[in-house]
């Protein structure tokens, strides 16, 4: 199995500088850097390998060769169905489906994502563990980012995602009467409930930007923008201003005519780590969504 790997060559600005300093700028950690040396990683300048006091040459080629990853034995490759939108050496784009937790749980310790990203890993020889950048709820659909490597998942959390964007298609209950709008409430846990939210004073800060789309005498469509990321925030904030998602029956939504939350990650955008181009990423309604609104 081939080791996930990273190269640069050394510019003019970078010569006589140590390896180590040219490494920080690249925000390898003290800790990755440690991982490196001592559970089966290497770094070589031309192809031989070197000690990070390692003094650099303009036009020298620098490789860092990350150690293996070990799966936790408690994760059981399952093959479990999912769409691969996009994928290189570094990231993962897949639309979820609804219905599939995005990681095991104690209520579902079997038959998430993850466990079947880890079956996709083993069928292609990616020697690698689970690092998901973007969860999405069981029954929530669509758009998930994945870090195939560790240091590419530290590369998107260390800013708290902020070169991330994630936009929402949810359907809800009512006509509504603003077109757009932002709805700053903080959310934390409700009492004696591991899995509730709710809008506290004592909770974390939630922001959530919305558009109407289109709006009916029963129910609209609406776009939505997360400003920060935490647990149900889009349905506890929906909620919240009088209109629940459609089938969400945890926060108030019918479930008569849908038996899950009509909510779904449409598009996806984001700065890749390594070469910082601009990724984006799009899917329209699945079928049963689709299916609800041509009923």
């Amino acid at each position: 199995m081939e080791q996930f790997y990273l190269s640069w060559e050394v510019n003019k600005e970078h010569q006589g500088m140590l390896l180590r300093e040219f490494l920080k700028l690249k925000e390898l950690s003290k800790r990755a850097l440690t991982d490196i040396k001592f559970q089966g990683g290497k770094i070589t300048v031309n192809g031989d390998e070197k000690t990070v006091r390692t003094v650099l040459n303009e036009s020298d080629r620098v490789q860092v060769f990350f150690p293996i990853e070990k799966p936790s034995e408690d994760l059981v490759a399952e093959d479990i169905p999912f769409e691969i939108i996009y994928e290189d050496d570094a990231v993962l784009i897949v639309n979820k489906p609804f219905g599939i937790p995005s990681i095991p749980s104690r209520e579902h310790p079997k038959g998430t994502l993850a466990n079947g990203l880890l079956h996709y890993y083993q069928s292609i020889g990616l020697p690698s563990t689970i690092h998901i950048v973007t969860r999405l709820d069981k029954d929530t659909s669509g758009l998930m980012l994945v870090a195939k490597n560790r240091y590419i998942h530290y590369l998107f959390s260390k800013n708290e995602l902020k070169n991330v964007e994630r936009k929402y298609l949810a359907i809800v209950h009512g006509r509504m009467n603003e077109c757009e709008g932002v709805i700053r409430a903080k959310i934390g846990r409700k009492n004696n409930s591991i899995i509730e939210r709710v809008i506290s004073e004592d909770g974390q800060e939630a922001i959530t930007h919305f558009k109407v789309l289109t709006s009916f005498e029963d129910y609209s469509i609406v776009e939505l923008v997360l400003e920060t990321g935490r647990t149900h925030q889009i349905r506890v904030h929906m909620s919240s201003i009088g209109h629940p998602l459609i089938g969400d029956d945890l926060y108030g939504g019918q479930t008569n005519t849908l038996k899950r939350q009509a909510l779904h990650s449409y598009q996806l955008s984001f700065t890749h780590p390594i070469d910082q181009s601009i990724k984006k990423f799009e899917t329209g309604f699945p079928d049963d969504l689709k299916n609800w609104l041509q009923r």
